[in-house]
């Protein structure tokens, strides 16, 4: 049995868990640095999207009341040539009337079949007027769709190549966190990868620097750093909750915390 397989047979020492989780740190900031490359081109990737399905529908909307409106005159039409027949027939009618109250009664059917007409005479010209606006928005929605497949092929060119000139390297640096994660265990794992999706910065673990945390920069107690640089736990930030580990096992030069400030109270004492 190899040393290497002994290894793995036993849990993994704490610190030798911090330091791969140090380093998966760095690795996952580099996939950072490369996402950060292609900028929000994915959002405006899927804004573009979203905005054509958005004019899609509108134009689609615009299509359905032409069409309703079109069904809509050609019902008040056949409407009108109804009403029309009717008052040819009521002038034939009144011409061969036998009394006053027969005359009335035709004269105010056929008054009541013109009013008829001139209403849906009105209602045709308005249905017209609307179409109108609705072929005018249909055009601007069409050319605006048009600029937006623009858009969007122009910005998924420029994805798919800076996707495509950093795929190679994003890959590479993902095969190696991913072996590295091996070394850690579940539970701390689980919890470095919730802190550092919380993380602004999206650090998850993080040096002590100047006597402070190297993620929000209070203060760390003396007992405290002395607990971090034994390497007996996983110590957590009582401020921003991201794992700490001292600058000297994670390789990284640490930066000494600047000496106090004498008052002048205790200058005055010491010249005395």
């Amino acid at each position: 049995m190899t040393t290497e397989t002994k290894k793995s047979e036993k849990e993994h020492s704490v610190e030798e868990r911090l330091q791969a989780l140090y380093q998966l740190q760095t690795l996952l900031s580099e996939v950072d640095k490369i996402k950060t490359l292609r900028g929000e081109l994915p959002n405006e990737v899927k804004d573009c999207e979203d905005e054509i399905e958005r004019y899609k529908l509108r134009i689609a909307k615009h299509n359905d009341e032409i069409a309703m409106l079109g069904d809509s005159i050609r019902q008040l039409n056949g409407a009108i040539d109804e009403c029309r027949m009717k008052v040819d027939r009521y002038n034939e009618q009144i011409n061969n009337v036998r009394n006053n109250r027969e005359y009335a009664f035709l004269e105010k059917e056929r008054e009541y079949q013109t009013l008829e007409i001139e209403l849906n005479e009105k209602k045709i010209r308005d249905a017209k007027e609307k179409i109108n606006m609705e072929e005018e928005a249909l055009t601007r929605d069409k050319v605006e769709l048009e600029d937006h497949c623009h858009i969007l092929d122009t910005k998924k060119k420029e994805l798919e190549e800076i996707v495509s000139e950093t795929r190679a390297e994003e890959e590479s640096i993902m095969k190696q966190a991913k072996d590295l994660e091996h070394v850690i265990d579940d539970y701390t794992l689980a919890a470095f990868k919730r802190i550092r999706k919380n993380a602004r910065n999206g650090l998850g673990i993080v040096t002590v620097q100047r006597d402070a945390c190297g993620g929000c920069f209070n203060r760390i107690p003396p007992q405290r750093q002395l607990e971090i640089k034994m390497h007996k736990k996983v110590i957590v930030c009582e401020y921003c909750g991201r794992i700490m580990i001292d600058a000297q096992l994670s390789g990284v030069e640490e930066t000494p915390a600047p000496a106090p400030v004498k008052t002048r109270a205790r200058a005055k004492k010491s010249a005395k």
